[in-house]
């Protein structure tokens, strides 16, 4: 089962954003550039209302990106149907992003643990956002989970697909969760651990 993919874990492989998402581009096999922040105002979708219960987390993410020398940012709560975001915005937010999302990524997980620290009944965990990098490569996932599981029907068997970040894999299981001719599972041990699909 895929129930492992949804905690937070420890040991997060710090190379394993610089493998490509296979199907993807047409930059014949070389490695993507450091993602570019989007500039200007966001039109795609409208402000959500910060619930109450988020604005503890909030607060302590304003405290650690001032202390991460990033004290202006702006941050809006965002829900997504993989789970609840933070998204942060302003002037420069590529050093927070870094190299393939690393950055982002070890933030994330130094914010959850520190939210959750002594929490052991109803944890609470979001997804910190900056300038869309993270939504961008959620939909670049689904997409990539949908056309996996089209070869999968077609052909019969099961399909591998590349490691993944424990974050990356539940985006994949949830996108084909509610799809009857299939069903997914994680195999393998970090940083190797992989999304399978089957055919039912």
């Amino acid at each position: 089962m895929f129930e492992d993919d949804f905690e937070l874990e420890d040991q997060q492989p710090p190379d394993i954003r610089d493998r490509d998402i296979p199907g993807r581009g047409g930059n014949g096999g070389r490695r993507p550039r450091a993602p570019q922040p989007r500039r200007g105002p966001r039109t795609s979708r409208s402000k959500h209302e910060f619930p109450e219960d988020a604005k503890p987390a909030r607060d302590l993410l304003e405290e650690i990106l001032s202390r991460m020398g990033v004290p202006h940012a702006e941050i809006e709560y965002v829900p997504r149907p993989e789970g609840e975001y933070f998204e942060v915005t302003g002037p420069d937010l590529a050093m927070l992003i870094g190299r393939h999302g690393n950055t982002l990524e070890a933030l994330n997980l130094v914010f959850n643990n520190i939210l959750n620290a002594g929490v052991k009944n109803n944890r609470r965990y979001y997804t910190i956002d900056a300038e869309g990098y993270r939504a961008r490569r959620a939909d670049q996932l689904k997409t990539l989970a949908l056309s996996v599981l089209e070869r999968c029907i077609r052909e019969k068997k099961p399909q591998k697909l590349e490691p993944m970040l424990p974050s990356e894999r539940k985006i994949v299981h949830l996108a084909l969760a509610e799809n009857e001719m299939v069903r997914t599972e994680s195999e393998g041990a970090e940083p190797e651990r992989r999304v399978v699909i089957f055919p039912r």
